[in-house]
Parts: C-alpha cells; structure tokens; sequence
C-alpha cells in the first residue's frame, strides 16, 4: 500500500470491509522517520504492584510509601520495568508489529524519575536498516524510542533491532490477519 494512501495502516479484504494492519514491512521503513505513539497511559501504583509480583522485585522503592518517605523522593517511584515495559509495548504497532523476531535493546538509559499520576508517551526514530544476511525475505531494522512524561521531559533511552519481512514474505494471509 502506498504510503500516502488513504486508508494508510488498513488493508482490504473485502468489499467495503478492511483489516486493521500493525506494524510494517521491511520495505516501509525509512531512516529518520519519527512515529509519535499514542494513546499515551496515566500510572498508577497498581501498576507497580503487578510488576512486583510478576517480576518478583520486593524493593520498597516501588511499593512501600513509608520506606519512599525517607528517600530523596519522598513517594514510591514508577519501576523502570513498567515504564520499560509500556514505553516498548506503545512503539509496537508502528515499529515492530510485525517482526518476526526481537534481536535486541541497548544503550537503556533512565534520565528522569517516574511515579503514579504521571501521564506517559513515546516515539520512536528510524535509526537504520539492512536485509538480513541469514534470512532471506527479510531486514533488520534499528531504532530509538524515547519514553516522555505529559510535560514533554524524557525519562527513559533505549535503542532496538528487530527483523520484519520484506514485502512478499509477510505472513498475513497464513495467520488471518
């Protein structure tokens, strides 16, 4: 589908009826393009107690506001597993919705502190890509995603490969999407 095309991110499958489509092929992808992920997510402190529990993470830091009274934040901060988790999960449906594999996160960085009530959002750059040398009918793609608080403040860097097919090679039709 063309890039411009109306019903750019939906395919047809019919008459009149159109399928929602995640992510992109190989050949879609651009360096430099920037996607803003929306909708964005407001924290909340359940949220960091279902990654305490998932995670098996007890550090007070997270759930204990008696124990956070005393830090030099005074409240319980988000766990940068949950904004990771949520920053990487927003980016999907326009980056890697489509991959067939992660390959990879570097260069993480968490530059500002997060906590409950925060508003989050993110976007994501096109760093690079490149056709797979080992799997034919695909390409790695690269990119940075940024997690940013509502007041537009960055909170957290990563960078990530991930291989999606080529044009052609997308599995779609087989899985019913």
């Amino acid at each position: 589908m063309d890039r411009d095309d109306r019903l750019w991110g939906y395919r047809a499958v019919g008459e009149n009826r159109y399928r929602e489509v995640i992510g992109f092929c190989y050949d879609d992808f651009r360096p430099g393009d920037v996607f803003e992920h929306r909708p964005g997510r407001t924290l909340g402190e359940s949220d960091n107690l279902l990654m305490a529990g998932f995670s098996m993470n007890p550090s007070p830091l997270h759930i204990d506001a008696e124990y956070c009274a005393h830090t030099p934040w005074k409240r319980p901060l988000m766990s940068s597993l949950v904004t990771f988790s949520i920053v990487c999960g927003m980016s999907v449906r326009s980056t890697s919705g489509r991959a067939l594999a992660n390959l990879g996160w570097d260069k993480v960085r968490l530059t500002h502190p997060v906590f409950a009530g925060d508003t989050i959002y993110a976007e994501s750059e096109i760093l690079a890509k490149r056709l797979s040398e080992t799997r034919p009918g695909a390409g790695i793609i690269s990119c940075r995603t940024r997690g940013l608080l509502s007041t537009g403040e960055v909170f957290l860097t990563f960078e990530r490969s991930f291989l999606v097919p080529t044009r052609g090679h997308e599995t779609e039709d087989q899985a019913g999407y």
